[in-house]
C-alpha cells in the first residue's frame, strides 16, 4: 500500500480528529487516516460522516472514504425475475435482530478465492458492542430452521450503513437485503450505504455517487441521529417482502 503522507489518529484523540474527506488518497481509493480505535463514539461520528473502517489483521485500523461511493435507494432495489419466481419455492423465512452473533461469525468466514478477512477479532467485538447499544443491526434469513444468510450494518437517523453479508444458501443474501430495502423504505429511510461497488450490488439497483453528494446526503439523513426502533420481532415469509421494483 503506497500511502505517503496519510493523516494518523491516536487512540487518545476525540471521535471526530478525522481530515477532511476531501484529503483521502486517490490511490488506494478513498484512504482517508490510520490509528485510533473502535469505540462506539468513534465508529458513529465515523459512519455520520461518510467514513468507515476496512483493514486486516496485523494491520492498523484504517478508515475510508471512497469517491464516488457505492449506496441503495432503498426503493430502488431490483428484484429480478428469477429470484420473485425461486422465492416461493425455497421457503425462506426472515427475521431482524434475531441471531447478530451468528450473521457477523457468518460474514467473517473464509470466502472461496480469499484468503483472509476483514472482519477481525476486534472488529466483530466492536460491532456486537454497537449492537447491544441499539446502533447495529443484522437481518437473519432462514431454512429449514437452519441460518441461511443475512447481513448487518449500522442506522444512524434514516440512513443505514451496510457492513457485510454472506449466503450459505443460494440467494439468502439477496432475500436480506430485499427485506431490508422493504423495510426501511417503510420507515422513509434516505439511503443504505453500500461503501464499495461490485457488479452484484449493480445487478441489485446499487449505484455510484460523489462523495460530497453522499456526505451531503448523510448531513440531513443522520440528523437528528436516532436509533432505529421498528424492527419485527417475528420470523416472516420471505415472499412477504416481495415486489420491489423488477
Amino acid at each position: 500500500m503506497n500511502a505517503p503522507g496519510i493523516a494518523w489518529i491516536s487512540g487518545d484523540d476525540p471521535p471526530d480528529a478525522f481530515p477532511p474527506l476531501d484529503s483521502a488518497c486517490e490511490e488506494p481509493d478513498g484512504l482517508l487516516a490510520a490509528g485510533g480505535d473502535l469505540s462506539a463514539e468513534r465508529l458513529l461520528y465515523a459512519y455520520e460522516h461518510g467514513i468507515f473502517p476496512w483493514y486486516e489483521e496485523g494491520q492498523p485500523i484504517l478508515w475510508w472514504s471512497p469517491d464516488p461511493r457505492c449506496v441503495l435507494i432503498p426503493a430502488d432495489f431490483h428484484a429480478s425475475r428469477r429470484l420473485c419466481r425461486t422465492l416461493p419455492k425455497a421457503q425462506f423465512q426472515v427475521s431482524f435482530n434475531a441471531a447478530f452473533d451468528p450473521v457477523i461469525d457468518g460474514c467473517a468466514g473464509a470466502r472461496y478465492g480469499e484468503p483472509g478477512t476483514w472482519i477481525t477479532t476486534d472488529i466483530r467485538q466492536s460491532y456486537r458492542q454497537l449492537h447491544r447499544l441499539g446502533w447495529a443491526h443484522s437481518v437473519e434469513v432462514w431454512q429449514d430452521g437452519q441460518l441461511a444468510g443475512g447481513l448487518y450494518g449500522i442506522a444512524i437517523g434514516k440512513a443505514f450503513f451496510g457492513e457485510s453479508m454472506f449466503s450459505a444458501r443460494s440467494d439468502a443474501s439477496k432475500v436480506a437485503l430485499l427485506a431490508l430495502c422493504q423495510l426501511l423504505v417503510t420507515q422513509d429511510f434516505a439511503v443504505l450505504d453500500c461503501q464499495v461497488a461490485s457488479p452484484h450490488l449493480t445487478t441489485l439497483g446499487a449505484l455510484l455517487m460523489p462523495r460530497a453528494k453522499f456526505a451531503d446526503l448523510l448531513r440531513h439523513a443522520c440528523h437528528p441521529a436516532t436509533r432505529a426502533e421498528f424492527w419485527p420481532d417475528r420470523r416472516t415469509c420471505a415472499t412477504e417482502f416481495l415486489p420491489l421494483r423488477k
